[in-house]
């Protein structure tokens, strides 16, 4: 063991940057725009691009716009982790939101934070934003509090004082005392919402998942426009999506 600070390679860390700007909702990028969104410059955005080409986890198209390589998909193919749960919840999830007529969205706990694995848009057409794959905070969203609320109490209080409560909205809980009051009423109901809390405009549900041990090992919500989802149907929403997780055999 050494007691040297760890300094993250730049590098490495710009290529991943570049790498995360490659969405479901942007799957190319020309040089100029991409230094742009990342704030690089054009000579280094160019530069770690040419060797992503050069790895195959970057290829261009017949634009001449970059998009996602072979390799990542290989290297992807490989991750068996969340793999049984996203193909025993698919179904499931798919059947919610026909029911619900709303986006849902299937994650767990990851490095500390909420982490999209699944994903089915609503049949109603209005795409929401989240991708499977990215990240969000425990704090501001109801999949987040869900995590919380069933984590043990160790973990509970190593994740919230962890947590950076930082107000994405004028309705994000801020800190702590608040955030765990509100973690009290989401077990006693067995359920969380955000209520416009980390975009403005978006409201969400969402309800634990649980295998046969009784260990919370996900969160399902359902996510919709505030002029949409009514809050008196709240009740309407977690018949559903609880039939929905019952259908579920981990």
């Amino acid at each position: 063991m050494t007691n040297e600070t760890f300094i993250p390679n730049q590098s490495i860390v710009k290529a991943f940057t570049l790498l995360e700007a490659f969405t479901n909702d942007k799957k190319e990028w020309g040089v100029r725009e991409l230094a742009n969104k990342t704030g690089y410059n054009k000579s280094t955005t160019y530069r770690i691009l040419s060797t992503l080409v050069a790895l195959n986890a970057i290829q261009q198209n017949e634009n001449e716009k970059y998009i996602l390589g072979s390799k990542l998909f290989e290297l992807g193919n490989r991750v068996s982790l969340y793999e049984s749960l996203i193909y025993t919840a698919r179904d499931s999830l798919k059947k919610i939101a026909t029911d619900i007529e709303e986006t849902i969205l299937f994650a767990v706990l990851k490095k500390n934070q909420v982490f999209y694995i699944d994903k089915v848009e609503s049949p109603q057409g209005l795409k929401i934003s989240t991708s499977i794959g990215s990240f969000q905070p425990l704090h501001s969203t109801a999949i987040g509090k869900i995590l919380l609320t069933f984590s043990s109490e160790e973990k509970q209080e190593r994740l919230l004082q962890n947590i950076d409560y930082k107000a994405y909205t004028p309705h994000t809980i801020t800190n702590e005392s608040q955030l765990k009051n509100q973690l009290k009423e989401v077990y006693k109901n067995g359920y969380s919402l955000d209520l416009e809390e980390f975009e403005l405009g978006l409201i969400c549900i969402s309800l634990p998942v649980f295998n046969k041990n009784n260990e919370c090992i996900g969160a399902i919500s359902a996510s919709g426009p505030s002029s949409r989802f009514e809050l008196k149907k709240v009740n309407h929403y977690v018949s559903i999506i609880k039939k929905g997780i019952q259908e579920i055999i981990f």
